[in-house]
């Protein structure tokens, strides 16, 4: 059972076979007691073996496990081996052990991913894996905006998400379509921000409409138990909080955070259609307090270096229309709106600075200048990555003509609310995150890349499934492994590992989209997407 997602770099085939037992132990060696407890109650779930501790690494006896450090490997490299003596895995860090265990699991076979025992023998095929990440970010981000997903369903993703060897959650937790995160100084923001009235059904030029409330957020512990619960996977988790467009959410619940000016901010609600809001948030010094309380908690919730602040699609309309901005764009000696908004995010990205933190935020935040130490998520193609890479920033490269996983999967006619270009399975695949052109010191700043799910038309965990599965496979093979050029590439190969990947997929209960197709539950008919022909632009 060695057919792994994501390839490893190197696989030597033995001969023979090491057989986990009743008697079998599992030694975990100074630094690796973290993925050891993991690992024992994962396998103790799957196979009902006890899987008892061992004292030191010689009591593994042939048909145990001992975990390892090895300071010689990279971070997240590791080394595993099953022969004679048994399985060794040795990582650079805690992190490349928790890999190499993952692996394991893999080889144990797809019923490894079950969570009670099924009567069946288990055993290790005896080879050598030598492995590491091609890069240091390989994101999910996740939309809890639009499509709220309770806490056991985040638990959930971050699982798969460490099956397939990803290591960064980007939580978008606030949007016009409701706020996400409890903010104890704010109250309103979950009490009124979390809920809207109904919701949009399909694209948001469709007429149909789910006529009852759609909310949720997490308390405090909840995100606590999250950010806990990826770490303890090796996972890192990146708040997204969005400023100063996509806040009608925060504006409904505190009118006085909107351009007050310009329009009656008291009649707005949380907006329950999709698109872009015209209703951003004034460029005040009320407003930049607020956040800055907004922020205070987030930072208290979640040690991850970078902070995302969105800066993505602000209409300036209500700029234009409000005196107060236009005074406060005189005072700053600010040429336009679109420097507001760069006056703006700057303002935050020193803010985090000076905090210890790291901005990251939309590719529009280019526009106008970007603080140093801001990194960038080059959404709109490869163009601001580009830029941003050339002017010494940091990028995550997710261009939404490659990875927006909620761009349909085929151009057939069962496929569900169809959104966007097909990007097919062997698209994904073919993603190359560094584009050509770049030098090698340009090159360096690519931190890595990410996949992004936005849940306008996903409206249960189910619908997220489809449109996820099984092209995060595909991305994470891209994220992780040195594979050559995206026309070299052996999908075919990839294909064939696909066919025992489903079967883990199974086993972990993932709604997948199948290869042949929609099953008949899966299909939405009568609810209409917005499918647009012909292949992406490639920019």
């Amino acid at each position: 059972m060695t057919e792994l997602i994501p390839e490893p770099r190197s696989v030597v085939a033995g001969s023979g076979e090491v057989r986990l037992t009743a008697h079998s132990r599992l030694y975990s060696g100074p630094g690796t007691e973290g993925v050891g407890s993991w690992l024992r109650t994962v396998l103790q779930q799957a196979t009902g073996l006890p899987l008892h501790e061992g004292r030191e690494l010689g009591d593994t006896d042939g048909d145990g496990v001992g975990l390892l450090l090895d300071p010689h490997l990279e971070p997240e490299g590791y080394r595993l081996v099953s022969g004679p003596t048994g399985v060794l895995i040795e990582g650079g860090g805690a992190a490349g052990v928790f890999w190499g265990a993952q692996t394991l699991r893999q080889l144990l076979g797809p019923d490894a991913f079950r969570r009670a025992p099924l009567d069946r023998a288990w055993a290790v095929p005896h080879l050598v894996i030598e492995d590491a990440p091609r890069f240091r970010w390989r994101g999910l981000m996740l939309d809890v905006a639009r499509h709220f997903m309770p806490k056991e369903g985040v638990l959930r993703y971050l699982d798969l998400m460490a099956a397939h060897k990803l290591n960064v959650f980007h939580f978008h937790l606030t949007d016009d379509q409701g706020w996400r995160i409890q903010i104890q100084r704010y109250p309103r923001l979950t009490e009124v921000g979390s809920w809207r009235p109904r919701t949009k059904f399909g694209h948001r030029a469709s007429p149909l409409w789910e006529e009852k409330p759609h909310g949720g957020y997490y308390t405090h512990d909840d995100i606590r138990e999250i950010v806990a619960y990826a770490a303890a996977r090796h996972i890192t988790v990146v708040p997204e909080i969005d400023v100063p467009g996509h806040s009608q959410a925060a504006i409904a619940a505190y009118p006085e955070l909107g351009n007050t000016d310009a329009i009656d901010t008291t009649l707005l609600s949380v907006w329950d259609s999709w698109g872009i809001s015209p209703n951003v948030l004034a460029p005040t010094d009320n407003t930049l307090r607020f956040y800055e309380g907004v922020f205070e908690e987030v930072l208290a919730l979640f040690p991850s270096e970078f902070i995302h602040v969105g800066g993505d699609e602000c209409p300036k309309d209500q700029w234009r229309a409000s005196p107060a901005a236009q005074t406060r764009m005189r005072e700053l000696g600010l040429a336009d709106e679109d420097a507001l908004q760069s006056w703006f995010i700057g303002h935050f990205g020193k803010w985090l600075s000076a905090r210890g933190r790291r901005l990251i935020g939309w590719d529009e935040i280019l526009e106008g200048g970007l603080a140093e130490g801001a990194a960038v998520s080059s959404w709109r193609g490869y163009g601001g990555g580009i830029a941003a890479a050339r002017a010494g920033h940091d990028v995550v490269m997710c261009p939404e003509q490659h990875v927006y996983l909620d761009h349909r999967q085929s151009a057939g006619v069962d496929e569900p609310v169809p959104i966007g270009f097909v990007r097919t399975l062997e698209d994904v695949y073919r993603f190359e995150p560094v584009p050509t052109g770049l030098d090698a010191s340009a090159a360096s700043h690519v931190l890595g890349t990410q996949a992004n799910v936005w849940t306008e038309v996903m409206e249960d965990h189910a619908r997220v499934d489809y449109q996820t599965f099984p092209r995060l496979a595909a991305f994470a093979e891209v994220a992780w492994s040195a594979l050559p050029a995206p026309v070299e590439r052996d999908f075919a190969g990839f294909e064939r590992r696909m066919a025992v990947h489903y079967r883990r997929l199974d086993a972990l209960g993932v709604a997948y989209r199948p290869p042949g197709g929609p099953l008949p539950w899966q299909r939405r008919p009568g609810v209409p997407g917005r499918p647009i022909d012909g292949p992406p632009p490639n920019r």
